[in-house]
């Protein structure tokens, strides 16, 4: 998103002002260096108990294209038909109930 932000209704003029800086904040706000965005905070409603993991993959060109094609969502989709395909050939996952 390139936007630009709305400034603040109202500059803040006592430091006294500024909300109270806490674990959750820190987790949620979104790091820069100088100008550019480094890391966007956490969504709302993204902390699960059991978190996904962040991972790279290499497709062939036209299997990615044909994913992305399939819409918003693609690589939920991709780790569900992953999960139901281990479920046939996985036997380590299926005995050890690691699969839902």
């Amino acid at each position: 998103m390139n936007a630009k932000l709305e400034p603040s209704a109202q500059p803040w003029t006592d430091p006294d002002d500024a909300p109270e800086i806490t674990e959750q904040w820190v987790k949620e706000a979104d790091l820069h260096d100088g100008t550019k965005l480094v890391r966007r905070g956490r969504p709302v409603g993204s902390l699960k108990a059991v978190p996904k993991v962040s991972t790279t993959i290499r497709f062939d060109a036209e299997v990615l294209a044909a994913l992305k094609a399939s819409g918003k969502g693609w690589q939920t989709r991709v780790n569900d038909a992953l999960k139901d395909w281990l479920k046939t050939h996985s036997p380590a996952c299926r005995d050890q109930g690691s699969i839902p």
